[in-house]
């Protein structure tokens, strides 16, 4: 019987926008003007280099960016270095550009709930099942649920920055799980990644999974989540 349940942040819960969006953004923060082939382009190379965080990942990877991108969520230090790399290598070199590209994507504007989170995580909150959010992520996202009005939706964070240990070890599902004051095999997690998420199976949770996909695109994955539970 389920007691509880852990959700992965990105793609799982929320979606970060476009990298056309992102881009937007950013630009018009610094006032940096670009014509309309030039911002096509710079969005084809940081799309094609992975470089939004919670966005496609890369199809290349400078051999100077290998290590830092496996150990880009233990640290806040590390994700930084990795993503403003890969941003540089997709050749946006102005400073002041990369710091607001790498900013924005932590501004709860870059985010947006799928269509049906706040409803399921209100859900399983009248039914009385705890809910933490199991990230691999490189800064504190808390202030994305408060903006988006989630916050008191969830009973834990768990956080590979602040753990210093990245999903799929064990560890960081052992941390939830235990902060959730419940065992393993009563806690399901829901996620996007099996590779990342799956790692919770190890300990013994029972794992469901949904598509990472645009808001749009996706409006009742969560949902169905309540009838996998049963009656309320």
């Amino acid at each position: 019987m389920i007691k509880g349940v852990m959700f992965d942040f990105s793609g799982t819960l929320l979606r970060v926008e476009s990298t056309q969006e992102w881009l937007a953004a950013a630009l018009a923060e610094t006032g940096i003007l670009t014509g309309e082939e030039e911002f096509g382009e710079t969005v084809r190379r940081l799309t094609e280099y992975g470089a939004l965080p919670g966005g496609p990942s890369p199809q290349h990877m400078p051999a100077h960016l290998e290590t830092p991108w496996d150990q880009r969520d233990i640290s806040a230090e590390r994700h930084r270095a990795a993503y403003c790399g890969l941003i540089h290598a997709a050749g946006v070199t102005d400073p002041e550009l990369v710091r607001a590209l790498y900013d924005r994507h932590m501004t709860p504007a870059a985010w947006r709930p799928y269509p049906d989170t706040e409803a399921t995580l209100r859900a399983l909150r009248r039914r009385g099942l705890p809910v933490a959010v199991v990230s691999n992520i490189g800064w504190d996202l808390r202030p994305i649920f408060r903006a988006h009005g989630l916050d008191e939706l969830v009973d834990a964070y768990v956080l590979s920055f602040e753990l210093g240990v990245q999903k799929p070890d064990p560890v960081i599902f052992k941390a939830a799980c235990d902060r959730l004051g419940l065992a393993p095999a009563d806690v399901l997690m829901v996620g996007d990644s099996r590779e990342a998420d799956g790692g919770a199976r190890v300990l013994g949770c029972p794992v469901h999974f949904v598509d990472h996909l645009p808001v749009d695109r996706r409006p009742g994955a969560l949902a169905q989540l309540l009838d996998l539970l049963g009656p309320a």
